[in-house]
């Protein structure tokens, strides 16, 4: 039977003191929005500049859409990563999860400094291959801790993909 959600501390042994849960959250959050700030710095610059010169698909999703999507999934990331952390018990023994979640945070922000900041769509293109599979990676291990955490990187995965598909095009057409 799953565990109720609740922000009371959690312990594991190794996990000592143990962390409050809202203060896991938190960090987690944190981590999250960092990558997320960080990304958007080098990418907002570049929507009414070069971007907007680039040839894109048809299907491309107008610029206003990105914004609330990506909010989305950073926090549905960041609540999977927390209900990790939960359902293993602690950093500990969700290291190896949690390691796989910073791994693709960091492809992420990699992404869009490629993309944005230095104007490459084709080592954009390569790394978030990588990226999708770092996210599909981190989706099954973080279902292995908790189904939940597992279907709440799903929309991401996708997103991704449907991103490298634009960012395929817009390479092979610019």
């Amino acid at each position: 039977m799953p565990r109720p959600i609740s922000l009371c501390m959690t312990t594991m042994p190794g996990d000592r003191p143990a962390t409050p849960s809202w203060i896991a959250l938190g960090l987690i959050l944190a981590a999250t929005v960092a990558v997320s700030a960080a990304g958007g710095a080098v990418t907002t610059p570049e929507i009414g500049g070069w971007y907007r010169t680039l040839e894109k698909p048809p299907f491309n999703p107008p610029d206003w859409l990105f914004g609330p999507v990506w909010t989305l999934l950073y926090l549905a990331m960041a609540v999977a990563a927390w209900l990790v952390w939960r359902a293993r018990g602690g950093w500990r023994a969700a290291r190896g999860p949690l390691a796989l979640y910073g791994v693709q945070l960091a492809l992420n922000l990699g992404w869009s400094v490629l993309f944005f900041g230095l104007h490459r769509p084709d080592l954009a293109f390569a790394e978030i291959v990588l990226l999708w599979a770092a996210i599909l990676a981190t989706a099954v291990a973080f279902s292995r801790a908790s189904r939940a955490a597992g279907l709440l990187m799903l929309p991401y995965l996708a997103w991704v993909g449907f991103a490298a598909v634009l960012n395929g095009w817009i390479w092979l057409n610019n």
